[in-house]
């Protein structure tokens, strides 16, 4: 080889290494595509396009803002595409911009508690009446005060009256005569003993006890300590057989009834316990139990009445008292619980919204069982340990029913065209087919038609 020949290959060799070198400093100092950065590893994600914040179907291909000044959100090549309708992705910042909150389903025992109205009455198993089985007048009314306190065995009045008087006398005379003719005439006595025990009888039918059969008068006494509640007579007045004197109530012990709604009386169990509180006893917190449900709905309040017994030993429970009855229900055993904001009820569907992955939020049917406080028995559709969204979860909805309605009209076909497409440069297209966010991609720009390409040529 000629030194001209070799100097010529050596000067070759010189500037195909320049040309090497040169193309490798451009493709090194390229600007990086729109929505990727240089130097890390988010420079190997290929942005398809900026999607609307809030999910309205409304892309761009490059960054931009939406009118209430929010970021548009990046769509990246490699997301993964949502495995369920209406599954909603959202970025960090988004998450913690809503506030979005999770917790996870829990099972354990659910008390329910059942709150309502309820109103204090007299114990009717401890009402008494004076009643006298005769006519007769009040000789002397000793109980003469309605609210009074009495005991048992106390004195409440005296009465007189002519058929007392006359059975008295009968039965006196008829003992003494049957006592003297014991030994000297026995049939005459036989004869008085049985007048004597029909005056007896006719006195015990009058519920005269025979320790007052020898008295001129007969004086009533409280068969129980408790209270006058009602006292329609007064001293000297005359009364009929079974006419009410006074009327006594024992409020040792107190009812209180209580309106429950038809649809929370189910639970309701006679034993389990029950709370009352009025405003009129502050601080106060009267404890009982469930005595008695009405098996019968009052058909113009839609309630049914439970009584619960309270013991009232200072007596500040009033008949008449107006408050409000707590009636706790525990569950049999540990049942799948969520708290109550996280279901979202229209009335005809119950759905919540489970965490199937970071910043991926899906929607759950759901069968709901009994309430109680502020958690609520699921029946179906969760599993124990799943997170569900307890906060923000209305918007997550809203964005996840329009992406649902989207995908309904065919994967988002037709709303991929951006707002001021004809300012903005458009994207590259994708090389990959099966690209699932594909139907996103800006549309080419139409190409000149013939007829304005045969009018320039008639120019």
């Amino acid at each position: 080889m000629t030194r001209v020949q070799t100097l010529s290959l050596a000067t070759g060799v010189a500037l195909a290494a320049l040309v090497v070198g040169w193309m490798a400093g451009r493709a090194t100092h390229a600007p990086a595509p729109v929505g990727t950065s240089v130097g890390g590893p988010a420079a190997e994600r290929q942005v398809l396009y900026y999607r609307h914040p809030m999910g309205l179907p409304d892309t761009s291909p490059v960054p931009k803002k939406d009118a209430m000044g929010m970021d548009y959100v990046p769509v990246y090549a490699d997301d993964e595409a949502p495995a369920t309708p209406g599954t909603v992705v959202l970025p960090p910042d988004k998450v913690q911009a809503l506030g979005v909150r999770t917790e996870e389903v829990k099972r354990g025992a659910l008390t329910r508690t059942v709150r309502t109205s309820g109103t204090v009455e007299v114990d009717e198993t401890r009402q008494y009446v004076i009643a006298p089985r005769f006519e007769g007048w009040v000789e002397r009314l000793y109980a003469n005060q309605t609210g009074m306190r009495v005991r048992a065995g106390q004195p409440l009045l005296s009465v007189y009256s002519p058929q007392l008087a006359a059975a008295q006398q009968e039965y006196r005379l008829a003992d003494e005569t049957a006592r003297r003719l014991a030994e000297s005439d026995p049939a005459s006595a036989a004869s008085m003993a049985r007048l004597r025990d029909a005056a007896r009888a006719r006195l015990r039918n009058w519920e005269i006890r025979d320790a007052q059969l020898g008295d001129n008068g007969l004086v009533l006494t409280a068969p129980a300590d408790a209270v006058v509640i009602e006292k329609p007579v007064v001293q000297g007045a005359r009364f009929e057989p079974g006419e009410t004197i006074l009327r006594l109530a024992d409020l040792s012990t107190v009812w209180v009834i209580a309106k429950v709604p038809a649809a929370q009386a189910a639970g309701i169990k006679v034993g389990q316990p029950g709370r009352f509180e009025t405003v009129a006893l502050p601080g106060q917190v009267a404890l009982g139990e469930v005595t008695f449900v009405q098996p019968v709905i009052d058909a113009q309040t839609r309630t049914v009445d439970v009584r619960i017994a309270l013991p009232n030993p200072a007596g500040e429970l009033r008949p008449g008292l107006y408050g409000t009855v707590l009636l706790d229900e525990s569950e049999a055993g540990p049942v799948l619980t969520v708290p109550r904001s996280a279901v979202l009820d229209s009335g005809t569907r119950q759905v919540v919204l489970v965490e199937t992955g970071p910043g991926r939020f899906a929607p759950r049917d759901v069968s709901l069982g009994r309430r109680g406080g502020d958690r609520i028995e699921i029946l179906g559709g969760l599993a124990e340990g799943e997170q569900v969204v307890v906060s923000a979860n209305f918007l997550i909805d809203a964005e996840s029913n329009l992406q649902s309605a989207l995908e309904g009209l065919g994967g988002h076909a037709g709303h991929g065209t951006p707002s001021g497409a004809s300012e903005d440069p458009q994207p590259e297209p994708s090389d990959d087919d099966s690209d699932p966010h594909a139907g996103h991609a800006m549309p080419a720009a139409p190409e000149e038609t013939p007829a304005s390409t045969t009018g320039h040529k008639g120019h």
